[in-house]
Formats: structure tokens, sequence, C-alpha cells
């Protein structure tokens, strides 16, 4: 009886590298949810989440970026305690909020495609400042579009609602966030991996 021996291909370094980084920016969003501050004007608390999807889109690009928060949002739907108020399964992503969840990956994507000019990835740190910033604004339009939109859709608001309840509020603390990502990525110490 001949024994058959199949060659095994392996997985290249470079592609599990970037997973590797990708893995811990999710994990990343998920411990931010221990940084939660209750907000009067809005049913949504701050929390650190959009940092970690501002630096998801700047250092991993619009692939890797948009795979971490897609791993993000699968461990929490598969019952780990990530989501804001140690919250998991499948309710937050179609909760009042969900729309901010589901946010994350296009955001992600999004920054990357407009910082690395496509899928090969540059240094964000050589990345011209207005660039940056511009995709940080874009992502934030679409994770607040979204996250209101939905919000305005499942609970029948008013736009102007759900802008008050679910965006405006949070603008100030955005703006730090986009400082703060701009800021951790200026270091240079956050250099791309290209797959």
């Amino acid at each position: 009886m001949a024994t058959e021996r199949n060659a095994v291909e392996l997985v290249e370094g470079d592609v599990v590298r970037q997973f590797a980084r990708a893995a811990v920016l999710a994990a990343l969003v998920g411990a931010s949810i221990f940084v939660t501050i209750p907000y009067p004007f809005s049913p949504a608390p701050i929390t650190l989440q959009v940092l970690f999807v501002f630096l998801a889109g700047l250092v991993l690009g619009p692939v890797w970026g948009a795979v971490s928060m897609l791993c993000y949002l699968t461990a929490g739907a598969a019952g780990l305690p990530v989501f804001s108020g140690m919250e998991a399964g499948f309710g937050p992503l179609v909760g009042h909020t969900g729309g901010f969840l589901w946010s994350y990956p296009v955001a992600a994507a999004l920054i990357g495609a407009v910082v690395h000019r496509g899928t090969d990835l540059r240094n964000p740190a050589d990345v011209p400042l207005p660039i940056v910033v511009v995709a940080l604004v874009a992502g934030t339009i679409v994770i607040y579009g979204m996250g209101a939109g939905y919000a305005a859709w499942l609970q029948h608001l008013e736009p102007w609602e759900a802008i008050a309840g679910y965006a405006l509020p949070f603008v100030p603390a955005e703006l730090l966030k986009m400082v703060a990502a701009i800021a951790i990525v200026r270091t240079g110490r956050l250099e791309p991996v290209d797959s």
C-alpha cells in the first residue's frame, strides 16, 4: 500500500504579519470598551473605539483595516464581550447603535484607501498631513452617517433628531481622536507591512 505525500504550501510571512496586526487592532478596539464615558446628551457613550478604527485604516490600509474591524465584529457576534457596556452577541449589531459598529470596516477601508491611494501600503508618517486629515474626516462622516442613519431608521427619528442625538455631541471627542491618531502615526513607528 503506497502512501501519498502532498506538499503543503505555507502562508507567506507578510500575510501572517498583516493578519497578526489586524488581530491586534481588533483586540484593541474590543479592549477600548473599558474606557467608556456616559454622555448625557446621547444614548451612545464616548469610547476610544473610533481611535482604533482610524489606526486600522491608517496603518493596515483598506483591505487589512477592514479585515481587522470584521474580526472585531465577528468576535463580538460570537459571544466575546467586546461591544460597549461589555455586551456580546448579535443583539448589539442590530440595536440602536448597531449602525456605528457596521460602519467600522467601511470607515477603515475608506481611510486606508485615501491614505494609501489604493491597496499598496505606504508609511502613513510619510503621507501629507492634509490627506490624512481628509481621510479621517471622511471616515468619521461614514461612521456617524451610518450610525445616525441606522438609529433614525430603527427608531423612526427625524434626520435632525438622529444627528442631534447620535452625531453632533461627539464632534469634540472625534476631533481629539483624530489628533491622537495623527500623533501616533507621525511617530513613524507604525510602518505597514506590504502583503
